[in-house]
């Protein structure tokens, strides 16, 4: 009977290990996926946890290491008991590295607006136009692909994982690259050059910026 029960715990301690590195790799993916990479690693951690998925997996992993417990020896008590404990440490310290991931493949250094394959037209010429007054230009912040595109110009949004002035950004960096600013004020900036315009936003979190003909009547605005 001894023996039987000692098989069984450690056949279960053995599913309770594969489930926890389970829900590790889970939280992983969708912290890759769907992981907001201006938070902490602690507020990722959190994330994952208010999503249920977290939760759940630890859930599961500590009903499997209770059973383990009333089932088998010291030993195999003590490692039921600290798997879920390496499971939320693993959790907490591949958080960092999924938010590096998503940003380094869902976020671009420097504003993307023109898409592939490209067609002939007004709003096409316009994108061109947009992206290379953009590549002009040192920017701050990551840029996804939130926005718009068109004869207007392009607008994309863009992120700040530090704490940054990013007005004060684009008023030095800016004459650098031969833009003349024409506007400013606490929460937008616009330069001009060679017919173009740019303009920056700051917004309630982040902000946007555009780029387009200087007479297209495009302006950036906070989605």
């Amino acid at each position: 009977m001894g023996n039987t029960r000692t098989i069984a715990a450690a056949g279960l301690l053995v599913a309770e290990a594969g489930l926890a590195v389970l829900g590790v790799l889970i939280h992983y993916g969708l912290t890759v996926e769907y992981g907001d990479i201006t938070d902490s690693t602690l507020e990722g951690l959190k994330s994952g946890f208010s999503t249920g998925t977290g939760g759940m997996a630890l859930i599961i992993v500590g009903v499997a290491a209770l059973v383990v417990v009333l089932l088998s020896s010291k030993w195999m008590r003590l490692a039921a008991v600290a798997i879920p404990v390496l499971m939320v440490v693993g959790m907490l310290a591949l958080t960092p590295a999924a938010l590096r991931q998503k940003l380094e493949v869902q976020y671009d250094p420097t504003p993307q607006c023109v898409t592939e394959p490209q067609e002939l037209g007004p709003g096409s010429r316009a994108e061109r136009e947009s992206q290379q007054a953009f590549d002009s230009i040192d920017h701050v912040g990551h840029f996804g692909g939130a926005g718009w595109s068109g004869v207007d110009g392009c607008q994309r949004s863009y992120v700040l994982t530090e704490n940054v002035d990013v007005l004060q950004h684009y008023r030095a960096k800016l004459p650098k690259a031969d833009w003349r600013v024409v506007e400013g004020d606490a929460h937008r900036l616009r330069a001009e050059r060679d017919g173009m315009a740019f303009e920056v936003v700051t917004c309630d979190r982040d902000g946007v910026v555009w780029a387009g003909r200087h007479d297209s009547g495009g302006r950036a605005q906070c989605e």
